[in-house]
């Protein structure tokens, strides 16, 4: 079943040959996590995941969550796995020991999340969100908050949430309508009702912290009058011991496409008028504190699509190798030719190839972002640090917006490999895709994500970072022009990155005239081409480590050398996968993408042009 989920080997690639994570060893804070306590935590987060979450899979999609007198009752199989979850300490890993977290290096600790979300995407959302309400109150609690709800949240005996929506404010979290009111003791009273809290409801924990959005009454209309609550489902003592009821009741949870083992819930805060929260924060700062809750969430999305998409190619793999249908092309009109698996067809390999594609570079797009959260916090100095503060803001809409859009791409390629069987319920690929379907949408739809890269990251500090971001492309770009078995594949990944930074200068000069409308209407045709790029980048980095480690194993790059020896040698044959996949990417996708960066720089107008009324009814 191992196969099932992903790809141990190239886990191991990224981590220790791209990735280099064993560097980070060298430095004090992660001098515990060397090479072999590496390859430990990824073996155990794949043992549990392969042995105990995947098997719950299937059974929680067809169960889902119920609705009792206001509790939420999850799959009764999650109460064990989540046990075993918080037995093991996967929701602290990169958080301090102090409060009950293992400290580890991010990168590290993406490798292991990758396994627990293919197996199960719906039951490792309860966790995600937990650990950013965590985070929340690290970075912005009082030392009294800190005390009673961190170790509680890191070692899975509290969950927590993320309380923004609401039903007339859904993208535009300005317009939200929940109060808080001040008390005499410096607590809030808060009312309003939240829509579409993941996780809002549950009955694995004995308790719930929810961050709230509201409006202190009399504070400014819009965002800048928005603060942050923590309000919890049971009054917290100050012990840490837990008193009476809340007032926050789960009043209905969707019926909805995918991700049925996930109670998305609507809250009403203070229907009893006996809601109480405290301030987290500042007064009036609440959207700026909640978008460092934010950004990992998005973050966060980018890994659940990546990992329900790795899943769904590593299925289509194994089924195109054990399915057997059709004669070889080659066979003719051969009536003694034998049927064969249907990965030996042409149009199944041109799947598999850009499900491969897609997977790999989502793979190392997601560790290198993690490498740079590392490196953040390593930094010796404020301008080292500033530098992978901002290369994180470049990647957030990127991670989180164009892999979620690839995520669905590639599980429904995963479906067409199945054919019919694909549609039907007997296999998890059609689960999958409609799990995955949501992630272009929650935290920050896609278009909003698209809109952040136009609007914010690219001129954001003059343009430097995003300048920077296209730096560390040509570094690459350098290193392959050196190695051989590469010449083909670099004058066209040259050509990319220059058309990426021609149409960031015209399109950012464009937005920001009176064609405002016209540069916003490409800001996602923008996104997926600046993702494409990265796709390239990442793939031709990873092509650049094997073909030199080709050279060393065979001593010649001649094609066929390497594919008698790849026959035989499992490295070989590993490493000329990486190589031909950044070929087929770079050589077969690419072109795609220059008619992309063609339609920007035309900047048609056709779709701000029309009438609304031409839309028809």
């Amino acid at each position: 079943m191992a196969q099932l989920i992903s790809d141990r080997r190239d886990v191991d690639f990224v981590l220790h040959e791209q990735m280099q994570v064993g560097n980070l060893a060298k430095h004090e804070k992660f001098a515990e996590f060397t090479k072999k306590t590496v390859d430990m935590i990824v073996s155990e987060a794949r043992n549990l995941a392969i042995k105990e979450i995947l098997p719950t899979m299937k059974e929680s999609d067809e169960v889902g969550c119920s609705l009792e007198n206001g509790i939420v009752k999850v799959p009764e199989s999650f109460h064990r796995i989540n046990q075993l979850y918080n037995d093991g300490e996967w929701l602290g890993m990169i958080d301090e020991p102090e409060w009950g977290g293992q400290g580890m290096p991010k990168t590290v600790s993406l490798a292991a999340e990758e396994y627990f979300i293919g197996a199960n995407s719906a039951f490792m959302l309860y966790h995600g969100l937990s650990h950013g309400a965590a985070n929340l109150i690290k970075t912005f609690g009082t030392e009294q908050q800190k005390k009673i709800y961190l170790e509680k949240i890191f070692t899975g005996k509290w969950s927590g949430t993320m309380l923004l929506t609401e039903p007339e404010a859904g993208s535009d979290v300005g317009a939200l309508q929940t109060k808080a009111v001040k008390n005499d003791d410096g607590t809030y009273s808060i009312s309003g009702t939240k829509i579409f809290i993941s996780g809002g409801e549950q009955d694995m924990v004995e308790n719930i912290a929810h961050p709230v959005l509201a409006r202190i009454e009399g504070a400014p209309a819009g965002t800048r009058g928005i603060s942050l609550f923590l309000v919890p489902k049971y009054r917290v003592n100050d012990d840490g011991s837990l008193g009476e009821f809340n007032d926050v009741v789960c009043t209905g949870i969707e019926e909805k496409m995918g991700l049925h083992g996930n109670a998305t819930c609507t809250l009403t805060l203070g229907s009893k008028n006996n809601c109480i929260g405290t301030l987290l924060g500042e007064e009036n700062k609440g959207m700026s504190a909640m978008f460092l809750m934010m950004n990992e969430a998005r973050q966060l999305v980018g890994l659940q699509g990546f990992g329900v998409a790795t899943a769904s190619y590593c299925h289509s793999v194994n089924y195109a190798r054990e399915r057997v249908q059709g004669k070889h092309l080659l066979a003719g009109k051969d009536p003694d030719a034998q049927s064969v698996p249907i990965i030996q067809h042409p149009d199944v390999r041109r799947q598999l190839m850009t499900m491969k594609a897609y997977v790999d570079g989502m793979r190392s797009l997601i560790y290198y972002g993690g490498m740079a959260h590392d490196l953040e916090h390593l930094a010796e100095t404020a301008e080292e640090k500033e530098k992978y503060v901002d290369r994180t803001a470049i990647l957030t809409p990127i991670i989180k917006g164009y892999i979620t859009d690839k995520a669905l791409e590639v599980t429904s390629h995963g479906i067409q490999i199945y054919g019919g069987y694909g549609y039907t319920k007997e296999y998890p690929v059609e689960q999958l895709m409609r799990d995955s379907r949501i992630f272009q949408i929650y935290e920050g739809t896609n278009g909003i994500q698209a809109m952040d890269l136009l609007g914010r990251k690219l001129g954001m500090k003059k343009g430097k970072p995003f300048m920077d971001y296209l730096e560390e492309m040509r570094k690459t770009l350098e290193e392959a022009r050196k190695t051989e078995g590469l010449e083909t594949l670099c004058p066209r990944f040259e050509t990319a990155v220059n058309r990426l930074a021609e149409t960031a200068l015209s399109l950012g000069k464009a937005a920001a005239s009176d064609k405002v409308l016209n540069a916003f209407a490409f800001a996602h045709p923008f996104l997926e081409a600046t993702g494409d790029v990265t796709m390239a980048w990442m793939l031709l980095w990873r092509a650049t480590i094997a073909a030199k480690n080709l050279k060393k194993l065979t001593g010649s790059m001649d094609m066929k050398a390497l594919q008698e020896k790849a026959a035989k040698h499992k490295d070989t044959a590993y490493y000329l996968g990486v190589c031909k996949t950044a070929e087929f990417f770079i050589m077969s996708l690419m072109p795609a993408t220059m008619g992309k960066f063609d339609a920007i720089a035309e900047a048609n107008g056709a779709a701000i042009d029309i009438p609304e009324i031409a839309f028809g009814s």
